[in-house]
């Protein structure tokens, strides 16, 4: 069975043909592999408005992705493997990455993480029974002058303190 086939299979099993909500999802990221194709970071940029679409990179996708733009799915699965802003199980609505880089580490991002994984009540790759939160570490977010730092979504919070932190998550809620 060549690829094309394995993944005519996947996709229709996994009923993108047949569900309207997911056939215009799957039209999103159609749209966004045309905008992209061609361009070196193709796969990067699809890759992302996979995540932003689907909420994290399930197989069928990922299977999908690779067809359009032509590429083993070894080569996708590299780079979803490499980069932590990519997911392959299904996130929060408020995404929590907490900083373990050296400066954030030094600075207490260990701590915060423990306050952290005790207020929401889960532990690290996991979600918030109401689906709100999931937690997650990275190895360095690029803010380490405002160390320890996490990112909620796209929102950086820095110089942290466990004591702040239900405040900053009280945003969110």
């Amino acid at each position: 069975m060549n690829i094309a086939t394995a993944v005519d299979r996947v996709v229709s099993r996994s009923g993108v043909i047949r569900v309207p909500y997911e056939q215009s999802l799957f039209d999103e990221l159609n749209a966004a592999i045309d905008f992209y194709r061609g361009a070196p970071d193709a796969l990067i940029q699809v890759l992302h408005r996979a995540q932003e679409v689907f909420g994290y990179m399930r197989p069928d996708v990922i299977a999908f992705i690779c067809r359009r733009l032509r590429l083993p799915l070894s080569h996708a699965y590299g780079v979803i493997g490499f980069y932590p802003f990519f997911s392959k199980v299904p996130q929060g609505k408020h995404p929590v990455r907490v900083c373990t880089g050296t400066a954030c580490y030094v600075r207490g991002s260990d701590q915060i993480l423990r306050a952290l994984r005790k207020e929401l009540g889960i532990g690290v790759d996991e979600t918030t029974t109401d689906g709100r939160f999931s937690l997650r570490c990275v190895r360095c977010v690029g803010a380490c002058g405002l160390a320890p730092v996490i990112m909620i979504g796209t929102e950086f919070h820095g110089n942290l303190r466990t004591d702040r932190l239900k405040k900053v998550l009280g945003r969110y809620k």
